[in-house]
């Protein structure tokens, strides 16, 4: 079982997330801010984070500054689920590559559940 870090601000998509990820046998936190995600990530160091960019606070990038100035969580992978488009983010998609080790970029409305938990177990290297 992976422990999962969700970073939604949507408290609708987070549940149904949440709920998916645990019927798929991960642990799941969520936060719906990136103050929220820090504290949450602190109290239990996660496997895996899935992090929305739309946050309300800060952005998903500042969090990423954030969250890899720590040594330990630099090796952890993040997945970013977004609503923005990728056409509309490429130069910043390029820094998450290079700057802030994202591999992998899902725009949530393209995205299916399946495809979303796929990827998951694709990042955390777990059969289907």
């Amino acid at each position: 079982m992976a422990r999962i870090l969700l970073v939604e601000p949507d408290r609708l998509l987070a549940d149904i997330y949440q709920k998916a990820l645990a019927a798929d046998g991960h642990e799941t936190m969520t936060a719906a801010g990136a103050q929220a995600a820090v504290t949450a990530a602190d109290a239990r160091q996660p496997d895996l984070v899935i992090l929305e960019l739309q946050l309300v606070e800060h952005s998903g990038i500042e969090f990423l500054y954030e969250f890899r100035s720590y040594p330990e969580w630099q090796g952890i992978p993040v997945l970013v689920h977004s609503t923005v488009p990728p056409a509309e983010f490429n130069d910043s998609r390029r820094i998450l590559s290079a700057q802030l080790g994202v591999d992998t970029y899902l725009y949530k409305p393209r995205t299916t559940l399946n495809e979303l938990l796929a990827n998951v177990r694709d990042q955390l290297s777990v059969p289907a």
